[in-house]
């Protein structure tokens, strides 16, 4: 079971074009190239081993749409397995030596089905090809090949009842109704269901256990959201559990939990400035290995000599990259490797941790060249009560914090907004970067990672203080040198999009263009289309975002669609038709607003698309518009 978090929206792709640099630039030459490199599909990508450690698959372009191929260790011949032409396969993974599952929605509506395939491209079905319905992976069952623990919302749209699916023939079995509160599951080592989370009250989090399948879930922790008590995986005798928590302190840190009588029993690993976000263990050997944690760039602990020693030869033979573990065989002795940077997307290697032996599999985007590519500075600044905001800056090649000056910038606001930005390669900034432009990504207050206090700062504080947030850093960089106060554009995708509305409502000359892309323009009517299964966690965004009747005035003042007459700024709106997350209609509104006022909106919508733009040629055909939206307004 993953992390029990509320994130609202994710982080989209993002590109915007704009030429020419004022002529007392000093950067220094670089070649411009072509969009496409940025943003088309990756070669190949998504490499993982076959359990037995003799297969390696991956996903490639097959007719613009990423599918699944499969090659023998040692081999030059792929196989095709799947034949996907509408829609991009979301996820995949090996259930067992034989066979692949892998999950695809229709259209952008995120109601995911499971399929399956054998190795060799052979008996591929549909294991939940049902009407309106979302299939969840709970457990991949490493120990039983022909089994997986899903949840499904086919009784109820809102909730998500467990199954134990035979893979084979289909056959699945109810492992628990879902009461109407239950958010998440966890199995134990053998693969029995016994650990749930719950939303009850509205607010609070609970904790249910039980010893064995066939008893009834009973509480054994119950605690306010704000709190977090996040069971990662059973210890090794089934009993107590790993988990993350941050109850009684600011932090969350590593623990062993007693599950049957809820008491936390030891602090494994804390790390004073920042939340612990994952841990892992070995299933051959049984161990806790490492945990890890978000400062600029991600860090680790080592609880395992070995997967220390393991980090250490991979250091020694990808010096310069961050490594991050794909997959491993059953054995743990062959293993997928990844690296990248925030110059490359990186590469693909296997791993022999037997005999200390490394093989490259294949560069992401070989077309990318990463010495030609811009560096992402860490930077921290001061908001105007006080709080420290921390971001990346991502500069021109050949440039630095201390010769950057007088930049047209783009302000960056990423989605969530209970999430983060991170250290490592985007295509959209390097592509700015690319085009002469530095780009702001900052973390304002509620994003993740750096403890409960400055998570709690952004309750109810859309539009406000978590907008001030962005408009500080804005000002930061102008009283620095950096940005050239007359080309500034703010640019968002989802809670980012309302961060770029809101932006332009509030400081309206403060920005030479904006690009609104899948974002919330109306609090009321937000809330009113949030999807299904959102509304048992309803409450808490009542206390998070604020509640329409009681918080009615609040939302009129920071409800950019109902403020429209204060807007100046050129904007470009983007949105996908069959978003579940925010829909059309938040985009509609802005722009017919907009238009009542004689404000022309340049306004794409995409059919076939959600929650962003992710079939290939929407991509393009959105990159392309924003580069002539951009060029007309900033470079006149």
């Amino acid at each position: 079971m993953k992390h029990f978090k509320i994130f609202l929206f994710a982080g989209t792709f993002f590109a915007m074009i704009l030429f020419d640099l004022l002529p007392n630039q000093n950067i220094m030459a670089q070649n411009l190239i072509p969009l496409e490199d940025f943003f088309k599909n990756p070669e190949k990508t998504g490499y993982q081993i076959s359990t037995d450690g003799k297969y390696f698959s991956f996903l490639a372009p097959y007719e613009s749409r990423m599918n699944i191929f499969v090659q023998k260790v040692g081999s030059e011949k792929a196989t095709r397995l799947t034949s996907e032409t509408d829609r991009d396969i979301a996820g995949y993974y090996w259930a067992n030596k034989d066979r692949i599952l892998y999950l695809k929605d229709n259209g952008g509506d995120e109601n995911f089905a499971l399929y399956g395939v054998d190795k060799n491209g052979k008996n591929l079905k549909c294991l939940t090809c049902f009407e309106g319905v979302r299939t969840q992976i709970v457990d991949d069952l490493k120990d039983f090949p022909d089994e997986v623990i899903i949840s499904l919302n086919q009784r109820n749209p809102m909730v998500f009842d467990p199954y134990r699916l035979n893979i084979k023939t289909g056959e699945m079995t109810l492992l628990a109704e879902n009461p109407g509160n239950i958010q998440g599951w966890m199995t134990d080592h053998q693969g029995k269901l016994r650990v749930a989370v719950a939303i009850v009250d509205g607010v609070n989090t609970q904790l249910l256990y039980r010893e064995h399948e066939n008893e009834e879930f009973k509480p054994v922790l119950t605690t306010n959201f704000k709190e977090s008590l996040s069971p990662v995986f059973f210890d090794f005798e089934n009993k107590n559990v790993y988990a993350t928590s941050n109850l009684g302190r600011d932090k969350a840190v590593v623990v062993l939990f007693d599950i049957a009588n809820g008491k936390e029993i030891e602090v494994l690993f804390e790390e004073p400035n920042y939340d612990i976000s994952n841990v892992s263990y070995s299933r051959k050997r049984k161990v806790i290995t490492s945990a890890s944690y978000i400062s600029w760039k991600r860090e680790r602990h080592f609880f395992d000599e070995q997967t220390k020693q393991m980090f250490d030869n991979l250091t020694r033979h990808l010096p310069g990259y961050e490594i991050s573990i794909s997959s491993s065989d059953d054995d743990e002795n062959m293993f997928i490797i990844r690296t990248y940077s925030d110059r490359s997307l990186g590469a693909y290697y296997l791993y022999d941790f037997q005999n200390d032996k490394i093989t490259k599999i294949h560069d992401v985007s070989p077309w990318l060249n990463e010495m030609e590519m811009a560096s992402m500075f860490p930077i921290e600044y001061t908001a105007r009560d006080g709080m420290v905001i921390p971001g990346y800056l991502t500069l021109p090649k050949g440039l630095t914090l201390e010769t950057a000056k007088n930049l047209p910038v783009v302000i960056n606001p990423h989605g969530g907004p209970w999430a983060r930005d991170n250290w490592g390669f985007n295509p959209e900034v390097q592509f700015l970067a690319n085009r002469g432009f530095a780009v702001l990504q900052m973390n304002f207050r509620g994003s993740t990672g750096y403890g409960r206090e400055f998570m709690e700062k952004s309750f109810k504080q859309w539009g406000l203080n978590m907008q001030n947030d962005i408009t500080d850093g804005v000002y930061w960089l102008i009283n620095k040198g950096i940005a050239d106060k007359d080309r500034i554009a703010i640019y968002g995708a989802s809670y980012g999009g309302y961060a770029t509305l809101q932006g332009i409502v509030v400081t309206p000359t403060l920005y030479a263009a904006a690009v609104n892309y899948v974002g919330v323009s109306n609090l009321f009517t937000f809330m009113q289309t949030i999807p299904p299964y959102w509304k048992p966690m309803l409450d808490m965004m009542y206390e998070m975002v604020g509640n329409p009747e009681i918080d009615s005035v609040q939302f009129r003042a920071t409800s950019p669609a109902l403020n429209a007459d204060k807007m100046m700024t050129p904007l470009f709106v983007a949105q996908g038709a069959n978003d579940p997350r925010v829909n059309k209609a938040e985009s509609d509104q802005i722009v017919e607003a907009l238009n009542k006022r004689g404000i022309e909106v340049e306004y794409m919508v995409k059919d076939n698309e959600g929650h962003g733009f992710h079939n290939e040629e929407n991509r393009f055909d959105f990159y392309r518009a924003m580069e002539r939206f951009l060029t007309e307004h900033l470079m006149k």
